[in-house]
């Protein structure tokens, strides 16, 4: 790469178990080239994209110049492209996502029908922001396209290699066999051990993140991690979190 180089990931995932986004990854290797770093995350089904169908998406970064040089080159007709400076918040909502799709793709196979997803993803939603925040993240980019609006679209969709892999784990089969069963990376079981692992660490309460888990090591059927979620004590929807202005933070 050249001197300061605008360099851009489009990748999703974690790192290792301390929460390291793939751009900080990134910026390590290429310290003594550039720091101009770039994400770009979204509701972006590769095979909608390669279609020339309408989409929109996020391109992040802590570079102002270098964010508005990315958005001008890919933005299209059918390619809407929105910046932030909250390229932390971005990476965990791209990342975390997959984790709820995996749990979506159990509840579809099991036939549990609209109310169920809509009050899981609407929860996950609610612990990927939680985690995010945890790290300095924005609560308004966990309610924006690289946030809910890829959540959307990674649950819901046949499309979402997380979201069959949850189909898969509904019907009995272990996580060693659904990632034998593919060529592709099924992001989400790696994300799900990581974030669990930093969650138990900090405190983080992420119930469908830890019974994903369970899951995944067969610790727990999907009726049982079900009924442990369902029977939860009882809480306020907001219970944990201080408001101030646009911005909630977890309590000490």
């Amino acid at each position: 790469l050249k001197k300061d180089a605008i360099t851009v990931c489009a990748s999703k995932g974690l790192a290792d178990n301390k929460g390291t986004r793939l751009s900080q990854v990134i910026a390590k290797k290429l310290s003594k080239v550039t720091n101009k770093i770039v994400a770009l995350s979204g509701p972006n089904h590769a095979e909608e994209v390669g279609e020339d169908k309408p989409c929109a998406t996020v391109a992040a970064s802590c570079d102002e110049d270098a964010v508005r040089f990315v958005q001008d080159i890919f933005m299209s007709p059918m390619f809407r492209v929105y910046r932030s400076d909250d390229i932390c918040g971005v990476e965990y909502a791209g990342a975390l996502k997959n984790i709820i799709a995996l749990a979506c793709g159990v509840q579809d196979g099991l036939g549990l029908g609209d109310n169920c997803r809509a009050a899981l993803m609407t929860r996950g939603l609610t612990e990927i922001t939680r985690f995010g925040i945890s790290f300095n993240a924005k609560m308004s980019t966990f309610l924006g396209l690289a946030g809910m609006g890829d959540l959307i679209a990674t649950c819901t969709s046949i499309h979402s290699r997380n979201y069959r892999a949850g189909r898969a784990l509904s019907e009995g089969k272990t996580a060693k066999e659904i990632i034998e069963s593919t060529s592709m990376v099924v992001e989400g079981i790696r994300t799900a051990k990581l974030v669990n692992e930093i969650a138990e660490r900090k405190g983080i309460d992420m119930p469908i993140t830890k019974e994903i888990c369970h899951l995944l090591e067969g610790k727990h059927s999907p009726q049982e991690s079900l009924e442990v979620l369902m029977t939860r004590t009882k809480k306020s929807e907001t219970e944990g979190y201080l408001f101030d202005k646009e911005e909630f933070f977890i309590k000490p």
